[in-house]
């Protein structure tokens, strides 16, 4: 019986891929992850940003080193091949649409031969066999690739355009995930906002995801501003249902709309704040993620002020920093680079107004008592729940992962909070 070590870095959709395969290979009687015997690798690479590709090449050459089969999966396959084919000549590789290829590349790279499979129609991802890293949370890819065109994005050329896929299949998909234990569900895509199915949108996919019986959570992954703006309504009132966390991740990026169009992002900033003003006063309770690249090709200091000026209004729950590097085939390659040293300066400028602001925010936490979903081990024998708004509460407290406790909040930190369970 093979074992294959099966090994993920990247975004939701890249793990909810890696468990795929696992459940694929599975299901043909390997062993995955289970032995300190390796037969074959397959590796699910991500590169969005350069220090993460930096780290899949580092991985790429140890495993050469360790002269097994290996397979390269995920999106560094689709558009840098040519590296691949530099430090691991003798790979395999898949791309992300041909997933549902995997078994038969496996079978041919532990035999010795080299296959290459870039050339596949975006699968839907329901329906499909899994092994879960976390046996609560169901995955569920709704869409592959996006209808946005960013300047600085090199996913774009990896995932292709937009594939939503069938409603039908998703719904049956989370219900199978319910009935084998799950207990929070992960909507995610590049752009959830953009999803369409025959006519079939997001809210609509939602509305229909909470009339699933049970008790479960659900998490809406990232969606663009301007796809959002135009099921706005609709999906503020699905994001009142009790079992849709109150956590909107809306990217933003710059906080000048001079950077945004050279970005090739089509929404302002008068946008962006008029569809977070209509979320809030409808659900004040909303937890809000936000994204921002620091030293975009061409940003001026005064842009960039810009952008401390929109954090500081908006004071986000979370906000995700990325210092701009170049990556190749991008618009943006071709602009005049921001120096290193100026990013460096930016983004610590900025990690110290968000390190500030996410203090002050979780303060309001004090003293809550409420229920939270234990969804994960943390460090040092602690566990970690997330309460309707999808805060982040670490607890010391022995319990078991997939248990809804009360707890009272009784520490605010950067990033997370800390509480104690209330027996009831």
């Amino acid at each position: 019986m093979y074992n294959a070590l099966v090994e993920v870095y990247g975004c939701s959709a890249n793990s909810a891929d890696a468990e795929i395969i696992s459940g694929l290979l599975h299901q043909e009687g390997y062993l995955i992850n289970k032995s300190n015997k390796i037969d074959v690798i397959i590796l699910l690479t991500c590169i969005v940003k350069n220090p993460t590709e930096r780290k899949v090449i580092k991985r790429i050459k140890k495993f050469v080193e360790m002269d097994k089969p290996l397979i390269i999966a995920g999106c560094m396959p689709q558009v840098l091949n040519d590296v691949i084919e530099e430090i691991a000549p003798n790979a395999s590789m898949v791309g992300p649409n041909n997933i549902n290829e995997i078994v038969e590349v496996v079978k041919s790279t532990i035999n010795g031969k080299k296959i290459i499979k870039l050339d596949g129609q975006a699968p839907d991802r329901s329906c499909q066999p899994r092994i879960r890293k976390n046996k609560i949370i169901q995955i569920t890819p709704i869409s592959s690739g996006c209808c946005g065109d960013c300047t600085y994005c090199i996913v774009k050329f990896a995932r292709g355009k937009i594939t939503s896929f069938p409603q039908e299949n998703i719904l049956k998909d989370i219900k199978n995930a319910l009935n084998e234990g799950c207990k929070e569900v992960w909507i995610t895509a590049e752009d959830t906002a953009a999803y369409n199915y025959q006519g079939v949108k997001l809210d609509e996919l939602l509305d229909s995801i909470t009339k699933i019986n049970g008790n479960f959570m659900v998490r809406v992954g990232m969606m663009t501003p301007n796809q959002a703006i135009q099921i706005r309504d609709n999906l503020i009132k699905v994001f009142k249902n009790e079992k849709i966390f109150k956590f909107l991740h809306l990217p933003v990026q710059s906080g000048s709309n001079e950077v945004l169009k050279k970005m090739n992002r089509y929404y302002s900033i008068e946008d962006f704040k008029g569809l977070i003003n209509k979320f809030k006063e409808e659900i004040p309770e909303l937890s809000i993620s936000t994204d921002i690249i620091c030293g975009f090709p061409e940003e001026t200091n005064e842009q960039f002020q810009e952008t401390i000026r929109l954090i500081e209004w908006l004071r986000p729950d979370v906000l995700n920093i990325s210092k701009f590097g170049l990556r190749p085939g991008t618009e943006a390659g071709k602009m005049k680079q921001v120096s290193g040293n100026e990013i460096k300066k930016r983004s610590t400028e900025l990690s110290r107004l968000w390190k500030k602001i996410s203090i002050e925010k979780n303060q309001r936490w004090l003293n809550w008592e409420g229920y939270i979903l234990v969804d994960e081990k943390g460090y040092n024998n602690t566990f970690v729940g997330r309460n309707s708004s999808y805060k982040a509460i670490v607890i010391s407290n022995s319990t078991n992962i997939g248990s809804l406790i009360k707890v009272r909040v009784t520490e605010a930190l950067h990033g997370y909070l800390k509480g104690v369970q209330k027996l009831i």
